[in-house]
């Protein structure tokens, strides 16, 4: 009686493991097809709206810590950002490169200017946009 026991206690640990280790492989190669089946699928990226699109900018031109956050302004209209303030020379190419690596922005407008010089003019906002729009 005790062996026979002993014996179906091993059988079902037997059961047990083949399957756990079936599901373990299972797992193996079930993992990397999906890993290819998601590098190949397009994707759908949402359209963002202009004050998402701002504040991402902002996210990404003012992570330096030292970055002047106090004196530069940050604007998106129908998807192209526009920089106004005062910041030196570094800082403003810096900002129009960082600005362009956000996704969904589709042009940048960098008005940046160094202290003490006056402001480039800039086309109105309008035209600006319509410009995009058609």
């Amino acid at each position: 009686m005790r062996t026979a026991s002993i014996a179906i206690g091993a059988a079902a640990a037997g059961a047990i493991a083949a399957g756990y280790f079936s599901r373990n492989k299972a797992r193996r190669l079930v993992g990397p097809a999906k890993g290819m089946a998601h590098s190949v699928i397009p994707h759908r990226h949402e359209d963002m709206d202009d004050q998402t699109l701002a504040d991402r900018v902002r996210s990404e031109i003012f992570r330096a810590a030292d970055a002047p956050k106090g004196d530069i302004s940050v604007d998106v209209q129908a998807g192209v950002v526009y920089l106004r303030g005062t910041a030196d020379e570094a800082w403003t190419e810096r900002f129009g490169n960082d600005a362009r690596k956000v996704q969904g922005i589709t042009g940048v407008k960098n008005l940046l200017h160094s202290p003490g010089t006056p402001a480039p003019a800039a086309e109105p906002r309008l035209k600006a946009s319509e410009q995009f729009n058609r």
